[in-house]
């Protein structure tokens, strides 16, 4: 096959197509499992295995994570920018995920196989390096991904298909993350020898099937070369246009409210199951109660978004998961038999509604940048999700601190039963601040106007129809 054909568009019109084959759909979720499993036990286990296995201070790895969210600020828009801008034969997205696979691989190694005789200053600079140079390469693939998503289907539903089984994809991999990281707890148990060991034996495979996997993606999935070089020479420029975008302003204004609500939960899930339901060795279940359903229902929202609407859809995923934590909230308050059983079946309905969102939210901001087209005549998917994923880090950023301090403030103190003070903190940050977020989140989606009427107006513009 020439390469002109393997990046050639589709031949239906963008606007009628009816439905992607599934070769397409499978090869475009398949790196999410890599993505999911990478993302989640970075972010989950590397500040213990640091801590625990590699003796490095908590206030070193705290810095060293804050660092690369600082560096976020840049490299997000930078490259979706720049991927935005990319000429090539093999396509903008494509030609930045291949790009990624060997980086991705080997930063990724440097995090769990450090080397042994190395300590002191040389090990934080290696860790440093690791850990920044990970997240830099994975934006280098992450943000390219969801843009290229957005330009295989401009069909109105078929988006949702496409992104709701990446969302599955995702959730699969974050699934066996978890498996990985109870054999790494266990190795711990063993000694700091055979945790290095026991990290050296899974990370090996995870890198070179995540670099496997972006290569199939790349080698099966088309680009519209039509798409290429239809971008403002001026980043600034660019970004403005985000801005001036009244659906993506205000899609902004609704995501970085949400994720503040929703950093809250990823960062206090570890602590409410210890300090305030008594099983700290119930949360990695707790964690799968909610990521089963999420991955599973993707084929429920797919056929209800056609009856009720995307938009509506959205808003009640919002309002479902706002309700499922603030009811977290009676963690603190009932008999503490009830406490174990309760989080587990707010957790599900939470992992029904992370489903929804996870398959209707991407799919709606590709709506969004195609008005963007009708607008100014440009494709600049990157910078659009460039913008959304920088405002996402933004808000975890934001909780880490505000849940630090309200800890303290609150005389949290580490290993110890806590004082009923501190749990109703705990419980408030895990419950009803996510309450208060989504449910001011879903008030201003309430605006939202880009339904799937005004939609087929933009597409026959855009098609000449």
């Amino acid at each position: 096959m020439s390469e002109a054909s393997a990046t050639a568009a589709p031949q239906a019109g963008p606007g009628t197509l009816e439905r992607l084959p599934r070769t397409t759909v499978f090869a475009y979720g398949l790196p999410g499992i890599g993505a999911g499993y990478m993302y989640l036990l970075i972010g989950l286990y590397v500040m213990k295995f640091s801590t625990d296995v590699l003796l490095i201070s908590p206030l070193v790895m705290g810095l060293i994570f804050s660092a690369s969210r600082i560096w976020d600020a840049v490299s997000d828009p930078l490259v979706g920018y720049l991927s935005d801008r990319t000429r090539s034969r093999f396509g903008r997205r494509r030609t930045w995920m291949a790009a990624s696979v060997v980086p991705i691989a080997g930063v990724f190694l440097m995090i769990f196989a450090p080397p042994t005789g190395l300590e002191g200053t040389g090990l934080v600079i290696w860790m440093a390096v690791a850990i920044i140079g990970w997240y830099s390469v994975m934006t280098a693939f992450f943000v390219p991904h969801l843009s290229l998503g957005a330009e295989l289907s401009t069909n109105y539903h078929e988006r949702s298909r496409l992104f709701g089984y990446r969302h599955g994809f995702y959730t699969a991999g974050s699934i066996l993350c978890l498996v990985t990281m109870q054999l790494l707890i266990g190795a711990e148990a063993e000694g700091p020898a055979a945790a290095r060991e026991r990290a050296l034996e899974l990370s090996l495979p995870a890198a070179v099937l995540m670099g496997a996997m972006i290569l199939f993606a790349v080698v099966r999935l088309r680009e519209r070369p039509e798409f290429q070089g239809r971008v403002t020479d001026n980043p600034l420029r660019a970004f403005a246009d985000v801005w001036r975008n009244e659906h993506a302003r205000l899609l902004i204004i609704v995501t970085l409210i949400e994720n503040i609500g929703s950093a809250a939960i990823g960062v206090l899930t570890l602590y409410v199951a210890q300090y305030v339901v008594g099983a700290p060795a119930m949360a990695p279940l707790v964690i799968l109660a909610y990521m089963i359903p999420s991955a599973t229902s993707v084929p429920l929202w797919l056929p209800l978004s056609r009856r009720l609407g995307k938009v509506r859809l959205w808003m009640f995923s919002m309002l479902l998961t706002g309700f499922s934590f603030g009811g977290m909230f009676a963690l603190a308050f009932i008999d503490p038999d009830y406490r174990l059983p309760l989080m587990f079946i707010l957790a599900v309905f939470a992992g029904l509604a992370a489903g929804c969102g996870g398959t209707i939210g991407p799919s709606v901001q590709g709506d969004v940048i195609d008005y963007d087209e009708h607008r100014t005549g440009e494709r600049k998917e990157g910078s659009y999700f460039a913008a959304w994923n920088f405002v996402y880090k933004s808000a975890f950023g934001i909780m880490l601190a505000l849940t630090g301090f309200v800890l303290d403030l609150s005389g949290f103190v580490p290993n110890q039963e806590q004082t009923m003070t501190t749990q109703v903190w705990m419980v408030g940050l895990y419950g009803m601040f996510p309450l208060i977020c989504y449910t001011i989140g879903a008030a201003l989606f309430s605006r939202f106007k880009l339904d799937e009427a005004a939609y087929r107006e933009i597409r026959k513009g855009l098609d000449g129809g």
